[in-house]
């Protein structure tokens, strides 16, 4: 089998690889018809309620992950997808069952986006750390890799159908939809071999364990540096839930249909990238500089777009920079962590990465509502930009170099992120 698909040879990865590449199918439709009812059905085009209800999705990461990361050292971790993947589940079904009912409030939808939130930030430290339970050791990597490009093959599809269900019967069967697709997930899971699993040393249970994790954290100044890049790109980088319905809308007139197109577009660039990361081997530092700098640079072109479609092209590059750059913080978390550590550490960097949205999401809405969308956009390419600079001096003082040097070296990685 090519390198670039190793990790498919394991039965228990085929199932969880195809089950979460339909769930994700069914999230990538929720997000843009969550969006797309609340800016254009609940409110007159608000930037800020949209960003708002991005914000209460991942609010509860902020309080409750590193505990969430401690129930997947201690639990087992398949068993915590089961209920967790359930609980979204039903999340879906109500807000589907209130929009085709013609029920649906503001209010409800704030408040089931919290209750997915809260489901959501259980899932994911568990759900990250899986994946090293499933495959070897030496699978970890590609595995990781196919996972970001299940995801984006879904966020290719996803937004497309997303758009054509809105315009074909609206905002109500998208969310039907989401809420069956979840069932995929729990039938893989309840069908693995358990003998083939490599589930790691549980913890036992004792005082000052989330305060241990956060210990082993702060004396790897490695894994330091990626969390804080990780936070900026979450917080004022990653909000193109909010950014591409602002540009779609207000900037270049367009509905449901081109909407869901730019998400569909971007994922051509993040679905190259995770295949191309499939193929490398080991931990670089320097695809996650270089990807975060390419990402700057190209977002600050795309807030300048002069038409709808060079915005749309635009989002190819953004893309691959911004995958290039996840996949590998997360990728050399996974491998360069204590197994009894890694849902705890996991679990810091899914509540840094995804908690600083409910402070950048209603921020990068006020923003696009105040200044104009475009502004918006090149919020986040300028704070990227400054934070890969700030991250080449900070690596460079950890391994004593000259930071001209480390510059260059890390700018060729950029050139890389987008040529190869």
């Amino acid at each position: 089998m090519s390198s670039m698909f190793t990790a498919l040879k394991v039965h228990n990865y085929r199932l969880w690889v195809s089950g979460a590449l339909v769930s994700n199918i069914g999230t990538w439709i929720q997000r843009v018809a969550q969006d797309w009812l609340v800016l254009t059905v609940l409110t007159h085009q608000s930037g800020t309620a949209v960003g708002v209800v991005t914000g209460l999705q991942f609010l509860p990461i902020l309080f409750i992950g590193p505990y969430a990361g401690l129930i997947g050292d201690r639990i087992s971790k398949r068993r915590v997808l089961l209920w967790t993947q359930s609980a979204m589940g039903l999340c879906a079904l109500t807000l589907g069952l209130l929009v085709v009912t013609n029920t649906v409030q503001l209010w409800q939808v704030f408040a089931l986006a919290l209750g997915l939130g809260i489901a959501s930030a259980i899932d994911a430290p568990s759900r990250q750390a899986f994946v090293s339970e499933v495959v070897n050791e030496k699978d970890v990597p590609n595995a990781v890799a196919l996972n970001s490009a299940s995801f984006n093959l879904a966020r290719l599809a996803g937004p497309g159908l997303a758009g054509l269900l809105i315009a074909w019967w609206g905002t109500g069967p998208a969310f039907l939809i989401n809420a069956a697709s979840f069932a995929a997930v729990i039938v893989s899971l309840s069908r693995m071999r358990p003998e083939e699993l490599h589930p790691a040393a549980r913890v036992v249970r004792a005082k000052g364990q989330v305060r241990e994790g956060l210990r082993y954290v702060r004396q790897r100044p490695d894994l330091v540096l990626i969390l804080i890049l990780v936070g900026l790109m979450g917080t004022f980088g990653l909000n193109f839930q909010i950014t591409n319905a602002l540009m779609a809308t207000t900037v270049f007139g367009k509905g449901p249909g081109e909407y869901g197109l730019l998400g569909s577009i971007m994922a051509v660039g993040t679905l190259a990238a995770a295949l191309l990361a499939a193929k490398r081997q080991g931990t670089r530092m320097m695809y996650v500089l270089g990807g975060i700098l390419a990402f700057g640079v190209f977002t600050a072109i795309a807030a300048g777009a002069t038409s709808y479609w060079m915005y749309a092209l635009l989002l190819i590059p953004v893309g691959v920079a911004s995958l290039t750059f996840m996949n590998a913080c997360n990728t050399t978390i996974q491998l360069s962590t204590d197994p009894v550590m890694r849902g705890r550490v996991l679990a810091l960097y899914m509540a840094i990465m995804q908690g600083g949205t409910p402070l950048g999401a209603p921020f990068i809405g006020w923003i696009g509502n105040t200044f104009g969308a475009r502004w918006s956009v090149l919020i986040g390419a300028v704070v990227a930009l400054c934070a890969g600079v700030w991250g080449v001096y900070a690596l460079n003082k950890m391994h004593h170099t000259r930071f001209r040097d480390q510059l260059h070296s890390v700018m060729r990685y950029s050139a890389t992120v987008v040529h190869r």
